[in-house]
């Protein structure tokens, strides 16, 4: 396994309005939620022919919906899609969640939330019929809900099956990578005043909490982006997006399931990142991390990183071991790892 040296950067989509935190690569769509819309535009079965003539013309495959509350465009930072149908779930107070059937032209709205500290963050599926979408604690712990229907409706996990959460933690919606799956397993990363690691072994029925040594104890610190290989090598990374320089307990790794945490790579890059992935077919050794800082690689599981460029974005999904997309302010772009 040659490392990668260097990342080639395509723009797929460029829009000044966009503010993009949530992607998702489908067998015939990108979808992505933004500061005022969700969107989905066809891929193109040849994406990369010939790189230096790079281009994409999505012509008429190109849908933009923006949904509102009160007239207001609600931002979307949580995505989901299933089989070619679109989950998508708004922050802030309501919260709501829309379905857009594969074939569908009107996201229909099958779940809403109305609280003051409402706020949710990262949605992710175990299947093609049960996911769930967490969001910051309403009622004294981070707030769950999950679907066993294909998100066609959503019920809130009570508090009794949550462990209690700390007074001032909560969640990131900065990728839409606070969640991991493998199988049945889900694990869920917090944030702010205490950075802590949900889990679960069955689905969401029953939860335990994790202490995990990041950087915690103020409101923008802890983690922002958990992902794991297989269901024993996870990484976590974040730190504090105000200091994004800052490289000082901001990146974890876990052997065992996530039931215990070191610090990785401490003290050295990268700082702040909002997002971490590892690559396909890589044995759990190779990490890509994403920010407004930059793109950096590791290839020795993230004990050590090389940082590849300074273009910025918020969130990376990978196709294959050397072609992913990535968006983040203003685009989406695919990226190529060589």
């Amino acid at each position: 396994m040659n490392p990668l040296s260097e990342v080639a950067v395509y723009p797929v989509l460029e829009d000044s309005t966009l503010s993009i935190r949530a992607l998702e690569v489908g067998e015939e769509y990108l979808f992505y939620g933004s500061k005022d819309h969700i969107g989905k535009f066809a891929l193109d079965e040849q994406l990369v022919v010939n790189l230096d003539q790079f281009k994409i013309d999505n012509g008429k495959e190109y849908f933009k919906y923006v949904l509102t509350e009160e007239d207001t465009p609600l931002h979307f930072r949580a995505i989901a899609e299933i089989n070619g149908d679109f989950l998508a779930v708004s922050i802030g107070n309501p919260a709501k969640v829309y379905r857009l059937p594969r074939k569908g032209k009107n996201p229909q709205l099958v779940y809403e939330e109305r609280h003051e500290s409402v706020f949710y963050d990262a949605i992710k599926f175990w299947n093609s019929k049960e996911g769930l979408a967490i969001g910051d604690p309403t009622d004294g712990c981070m707030s769950i809900i999950i679907t066993r229907d294909g998100g066609k409706s959503w019920a809130k996990v009570s508090c009794a099956d949550i462990p209690e959460a700390v007074d001032g933690e909560a969640a990131f919606a900065a990728s839409d990578t606070n969640i991991a799956i493998m199988g049945d397993k889900t694990w869920v990363a917090t944030g702010g005043m205490a950075s802590r690691v949900l889990y679960s072994p069955d689905k969401g029925v029953s939860w335990e909490v994790y202490a995990t040594p990041v950087v915690q104890g103020q409101p923008t610190t802890g983690l922002y982006s958990i992902d794991f290989y297989d269901d024993q090598l996870g990484y976590g990374i974040g730190g504090d997006y105000t200091k994004a320089d800052s490289n000082t307990a901001n990146k974890i790794r876990t052997v065992n399931g996530g039931k215990t945490w070191t610090l990785s790579a401490d003290s050295q890059t990268p700082g702040y990142r909002s997002c971490v992935q590892y690559i396909p077919e890589s044995n759990g050794k190779e990490l890509v991390a994403v920010g407004f800082k930059g793109i950096d690689y590791s290839n020795d599981s993230g004990q050590s990183w090389t940082h590849l460029s300074d273009e910025g974005f918020y969130t990376i999904r990978f196709v294959n071991d050397t072609i992913a997309y990535a968006a983040g302010n203003g685009r989406i772009s695919q990226l190529v790892f060589r």
